[in-house]
């Protein structure tokens, strides 16, 4: 490749012209930050990415994270060169039904590959690629899958501990094809960093297993010099320290933390387009820039044709791999599988009920990946970790992700997976570490995945290990999140519908709140509805004859005490089984209606966890008996007597009321 330094710092100039009139028209935004990586991420885009100029989606490109999503005008700038963003969307920046959003959102723009701007979870997401890179490189053959994962990070980022977590686990698994560029400007939005951080990181990704090269971030030849190595470099992730000035080029705020996020003023940009040698025309993009950073097109575009030739001889002529190309490509809905089946009048805990179904789901499913936060006799996923093998320590093939006790981590890695595509992500632990994940489920939410998350020991049956792992507001809290699909099942037979239902789900990600202790498996003769009514949310599970005068709800485990509660009754009952909020909101008002009438207004639910969202379903007036306190440390049979989770103690309390 002939390198033309002329063009290439005219096209870097362009790029932050376009930065600081995109900031400047939002009169929002980060322009600093931007500036300062222009270089490095400018160069990798027009030199080293490969993707296909026609199709941002093509399955081995090249994938670029921006997990300092803050600095989106730099990305949305190379996109316009690439082809995929027009000026409009660029002169749109951070305005209503853009495609430019503040920060970067995947399933919006061309060519943004993760939903950025929480710092860390991009970087942790980074890991998750190049994971789901290695596992079907290692399945499909390096001439379908051999494509590197690049990240551009900042301060912010690796000052966010998940970030060293994804990281830890990235050179343990030996991701040789991550290559992360951190931009070292030694600015962040209050100032300085040095007020905060003291970290070496050369040193603390060294000894994480990483290779680690410094460069300065704004001389072309040592990152060019830094990116071939870093592709030379198979065994370990590589992270360049690009030391670099914020707002370089700027006229006179050059190093100016004021930049970091607000917009420059206009002198200040007509005085720096001068020194970038600009004009100061706003949004100035010559042709021959565009020229030059789509010299490489025809090139990638005869690659893409390659690739595509050799795909179809493959499958044409290796039915295994056919096999497993048409697996990892099948659209979630319509997978087909099976799970186990559990005898009635037997008392199996859900979480055992969930190891079950996993045990044959790893059969049927041979890219179904993930694992526990170093949980795996409790969150039931030995058999799959024995079964499967770890994935990075005993190769690439191995299917069970063994993060130790990296709860955020876990659950960006799996976002980036999904992401990725061509793999069922799901990861364990306990409810209560759930708040761990958090702001990881948020962005599966936002991003539309189908992570599923598997969080057992869901209430204060959990006993004795006290209230320190006994979650109380953990359910309602996950519920406030739009889109996503909560599932508590009432026994293990539901267990295994709702693990097909969230296998099922296509943009919406799903939690499985699971018991540790045992459920009495229900009859379907008794009860039918319970072979699909989880399907709808909200079902009638026990109906009386008539117009019922009191209506039961509950979920997961609490259903067997409102089916208990309501023999004590000496009133008409319909007992509703409640397994999902989201998934009965979800339903036609008839439905809703016929399940819960608006003229019987005398309801009360159970739940062992917080009240206050059920009351939507039993009105104002109704019972609702719940937890709105912390636990401690006794068995769980004790605690339930205690807490009132008996059916005399339910009974007595509607009585009253009613």
């Amino acid at each position: 490749m002939t390198i033309d330094t002329k063009m290439d710092q005219k096209t870097v100039s362009v790029v932050k012209g376009l930065i600081m009139d995109g900031v400047a028209k939002a009169n929002s935004g980060h322009p600093g930050g931007a500036m300062s990586s222009s270089d490095f991420a400018t160069l990798l885009y027009s030199d080293t990415l490969n993707y296909d100029p026609d199709d941002a989606k093509w399955f081995n490109r090249d994938r670029f994270i921006l997990s300092a999503g803050h600095e989106s005008m730099l990305l949305y700038s190379l996109l316009h060169l690439a082809g995929f963003v027009g000026m409009d969307d660029l002169k749109s920046f951070r305005q209503m039904d853009s495609l430019t959003p503040g920060h970067p959102e995947c399933h919006l723009t061309p060519g943004v590959e993760a939903t950025t701007g929480p710092l860390g979870q991009g970087f942790g997401m980074s890991v998750g690629f190049a994971v789901a890179e290695a596992f079907l490189r290692s399945k499909l053959g390096n001439d379908v899958v051999d494509h590197y994962t690049y990240t551009l990070s900042s301060d912010g980022d690796l000052q966010e501990p998940i970030a060293l977590g994804a990281a830890s686990l990235a050179g343990l698994w030996k991701l040789g094809r991550l290559i992360v560029f951190y931009d070292s400007n030694k600015i962040q939005l209050a100032g300085p960093t040095n007020r905060a951080d003291c970290t070496d990181y050369k040193k603390v990704f060294e000894g994480m297993c990483w290779q680690v090269l410094e460069v300065d971030g704004h001389d072309h030849e040592q990152i060019r010099k830094a990116i071939a190595n870093a592709q030379l470099e198979t065994e370990k992730p590589t992270l360049i320290v690009c030391n670099t000035v914020m707002a370089k080029g700027a006229a006179n705020v050059e190093g100016d933390h004021n930049t970091h996020g607000a917009p420059m003023k206009a002198d200040e940009i007509k005085a720096t387009k001068e020194k970038l040698g600009l004009p100061e025309e706003a949004f100035h993009v010559p042709e021959d820039v565009v020229n030059h950073f789509r010299a490489r097109h025809d090139a990638m575009r005869a690659k893409v044709a390659e690739w595509k030739a050799n795909l179809e001889s493959k499958l044409a002529s290796n039915a295994d791999f056919k096999a497993l190309w048409e697996q990892i490509n099948t659209d979630r809905a319509a997978l087909a599988v099976d799970t186990p089946s559990f005898e009635p009048g037997e008392t199996v805990a859900t979480r055992k009920a969930w190891g079950a179904c996993l045990n044959e789901l790893m059969k049927q499913l041979p890219n179904l990946m993930g694992g526990s936060a170093d949980l795996d006799p409790s969150n039931q996923t030995g058999t799959f970790r024995e079964t499967v093998g770890n994935f990075g320590v005993e190769g690439y093939e191995g299917r069970n992700l063994a993060v130790g006790v990296r709860e955020f981590p876990m659950a960006a890695i799996m976002n980036g997976i999904a992401l990725h595509g061509g793999i069922i992500p799901f990861g364990a632990t306990f409810l209560t570490f759930s708040d761990y994940c958090r702001n990881a489920i948020r962005m599966s939410a936002l991003q539309e995945l189908p992570v599923f998350y598997v969080f057992t020991h869901d209430s204060f049956w959990v006993g004795e290990d006290g209230p320190t792992h006994q979650p109380i507001e953990h359910i309602a809290s996950l519920r406030l999140i739009p889109d996503l699909i909560d599932l508590r099942p009432c026994d293990a037979n539901e267990t295994a519908l709702c693990l097909k239902i969230a296998l099922k789900q296509q943009k919406h990600p799903s939690c499985l709140f699971l018991t540790r202790q045992g459920l009495p498996v229900l009859d379907p003769a008794e009860y039918p509805a319970v072979t699909d009514g989880a399907e709808r949310g909200g079902y009638i599970i026990k109906d009386c004859e008539g117009t019922p005068e009191l209506i039961i709800l509950a979920s997961g485990s609490e259903v067997a005490l409102a089916l208990d509660t309501a023999k004590l009754l000496d009133k008409k009952v319909r007992v509703v089984s409640m397994p999902s909020f989201k998934l009965f909101d979800e339903q036609p008002e008839s439905y809703k209606t016929e399940v819960l009438p608006p003229e019987v207004t005398a309801r009360a639910a159970a739940e062992a966890g917080r009240p206050e969202t059920w009351y939507k379903y039993v009105g104002c007036n109704g019972v609702v008996l719940g937890l709105d306190h912390f636990g401690q440390s006794a068995p769980g049979k004790l605690l339930s007597e205690k807490y009132g989770f008996t059916p005399e103690n339910f009974a007595r309390i509607i009585k009253e009321k009613f």
